[in-house]
């Protein structure tokens, strides 16, 4: 690394001083009302013993792939909210940069064995507790943190190489590739399409395979009974609102040329924030069994 620079300022969503107040309100509800969601999922997972399957298995790695997620970018946008001095240091905006892509593809590939998982549950219900045995389970979920390690390890080894020696003002909340390419020194050409072909290609082939699988889950569903499909479709539907939500803003990101755009900030929120916030609320207030499990735990305690 061949740099000037020691530290970045962040602009923020906005710098209205008005809006940063409500910025700060607001956001510090949402990140509480994370924490809090995914605090309860984790929690109830971990007790209830009718919570055994391979699917709130993975739906507790999500939970807690979603905690640190949202904690790598909701702090820092909701101190500096009020803070004057908006700054981050070289140092830990390169952490930043590694924990969000880390959490951001565990997230992912922890989506794509939920699907996986509801797949094998309606297309093969017979040879569904062979398939998806605890150990297989394990496996899958120690190959997502291994997968998520490499790819965020390829965006740092990028975002590492990039040389700043002059300007250091990100228009953004958080540290991420595409802001530090605007800032380079250098022809940051064949870096972006690295970026794209890493973090673009994860998302867009994510997304294709995670259609594919509620297609065939959806056409599988016809020879199942009325009340087969509707506990089926809930859950999938529940399913599909996270991957829209979450896919969506995050190809718009990291699958087009190296530019940025003011709605950028706006759309980062919905992947780095809204759907953490969502997916506590998805999950839980259309899922029978969590909220069951949930009131049992919660009134034998109190």
């Amino acid at each position: 690394m061949n740099s000037s620079v020691t530290e970045f300022i962040l602009l923020g969503l906005t710098q209205d001083p008005g809006k940063q107040r409500a910025v700060f309100g607001v956001f510090l509800i949402f990140y509480l009302a994370t924490l809090l969601g995914n605090f309860l999922i984790v929690v109830t997972i971990k007790t209830s013993r009718t919570l055994g399957t391979p699917m709130y298995f993975f739906l507790f790695y999500l939970s807690f792939a979603d905690t640190c997620f949202s904690t790598t970018t909701a702090p820092r946008l909701i101190v500096d909210a009020l803070s004057h001095k908006k700054t981050i240091s070289y140092n830990e905006c390169m952490i930043q940069v590694f924990t969000l892509h880390f959490f951001g593809c565990m997230e992912i590939l922890v989506l794509i064995l939920m699907a996986f998982d509801r797949y094998v549950a309606i297309c093969k219900p017979l040879r569904y507790t062979t398939i998806m045995s605890r150990h297989v389970c394990s496996v899958l979920v120690i190959l997502a943190w291994v997968g998520s390690c490499i790819h965020s390890s390829a965006q740092i080894f990028l975002a590492l190489r990039l040389p700043f020696c002059g300007p250091n003002v990100i228009d953004h909340y958080f540290c991420d590739l595409q802001p530090l390419l605007k800032l380079a020194c250098m022809d940051t050409y064949v870096i972006n399409l690295l970026v794209v072909s890493n973090s673009g290609a994860i998302c867009t082939v994510s997304f294709i395979i995670l259609l594919m699988s509620y297609v065939v889950i959806l056409y599988s569903l016809r020879n199942h009974s009325a009340e087969g499909r509707r506990k089926a479709l809930s859950t999938c539907t529940s399913h599909f609102i996270v991957v829209v939500l979450f896919f969506g803003p995050c190809i718009f990101i990291y699958t087009r040329p190296p530019a940025t755009f003011p709605i950028d900030k706006i759309v980062a929120v919905f992947y780095t924030i809204g759907t953490p916030l969502l997916n506590p609320l998805i999950y839980t207030l259309r899922n029978m069994e969590v909220k069951k499990a949930m009131k049992k735990l919660w009134c034998s305690k109190v």
